[in-house]
């Protein structure tokens, strides 16, 4: 079943649960408006976007117990924390057990196909810009197990210039389309941690990110092949045309990154909505942590057409 994911941005909403339904209550709207609700086994992930938003201990309780994670902003609008799962799958303790005994040549392999997918992937959205991959298809390529080459941060050097222009320069904490930038992959981190605890995973222990104070390396791990669909998305909107450049302050530009989840993508010669990718990927990281395969299901190209609703996946 393909998991919603939904913005609660109105001012002084308040969050409630009333017979399995996630109960929205907006205030500050017209009557017809001011109340509507949404099956909590729907939800993927949940955005609060106010800092006004008031909450029921049941919603916590009923979207964790739904396996949904709840993503909470703060007043600049980037993603402030989110809140997961503890207990998602029934054989978790022994997928655990596997995944700290996976070996260093596993986790080299892993990384290595995450970031041929991701250089690969980044050359694909300059073609479509610019008519050419920067050289990147053949970088990806030369990817080594464990990539020992950096060549991820060479693709980098050719690819924000050639994407964005050669003033731009990528750095998390500046504004503009950085800020834009921030924003999409921490929303798509939260639904691929999501993805790797429902998977039984620890999503602390990565096969590259270590660092001590990061409780997602392994999702941070998982995110890098599905970077450049934020890429891709941040583009377009600011090609979108004249006038006042996008901005995180507009919902619209927030609801235009949210609604990648719903993009059609391939993933091993199957079309799946996004979020049904990053799920489909983080069970086939399971497998090659724990020894049960060594192939990633990682995505093809850009979003595509939706296909007909009797060819849909999932």
């Amino acid at each position: 079943m393909l998991r919603k994911t939904i913005e609660i941005a109105t001012p002084g909403t308040r969050l409630s649960v009333a017979h399995g339904q996630l109960v929205i209550e907006r205030r500050e709207l017209a009557a017809g408006l001011a109340r509507a609700s949404v099956p909590i086994e729907d939800l993927g992930v949940v955005v609060v976007d106010d800092v006004r938003a008031s909450y029921t201990q049941a919603v916590f309780l009923e979207l964790l117990e739904a396996g949904a994670t709840l993503l909470v902003t703060g007043r600049d609008h980037l993603p402030a924390g989110m809140m997961l799962p503890l207990d998602a799958h029934h054989a978790q303790t022994e997928r655990q057990l596997a995944q700290i005994g996976a070996s260093a040549p596993t986790r080299k392999r892993i990384w290595q196909a995450l970031i041929r997918t991701k250089i690969a992937q980044q050359g694909v959205v300059l073609r479509h810009f610019t008519g050419a991959d920067g050289g990147l298809g053949p970088m990806a390529r030369r990817v080594r197990s464990g990539d020992p080459d950096n060549l991820e941060a060479q693709a980098a050097q050719r690819y924000w210039p050639r994407l964005f222009g050669p003033d731009f320069r990528r750095e998390r904490g500046a504004e503009g389309l950085n800020a834009l930038l921030n924003y999409g992959y921490a929303v798509v981190r939260a639904a691929v941690a999501r993805a790797v605890v429902a998977a039984g995973l620890i999503p602390a222990l990565g096969v590259f990110h270590k660092n001590r104070g990061n409780p997602f390396c392994l999702a941070d791990d998982l995110l890098e092949p599905y970077r450049p669909f934020v890429d891709w998305r941040v583009r377009l909107l600011r090609d979108e045309g004249p006038g006042a450049p996008p901005s995180l302050e507009n919902r619209p530009t927030r609801a235009a990154l949210l609604s990648l989840f719903n993009e059609t993508v391939m993933v091993e010669g199957r079309r799946l909505p996004l979020l049904l990718a990053i799920q489909s990927g983080a069970v086939s990281l399971c497998r090659a942590l724990t020894g049960g395969g060594k192939n990633l299901a990682l995505p093809e190209g850009l979003p595509m057409a939706a296909p007909p609703e009797d060819e849909e996946e999932g």
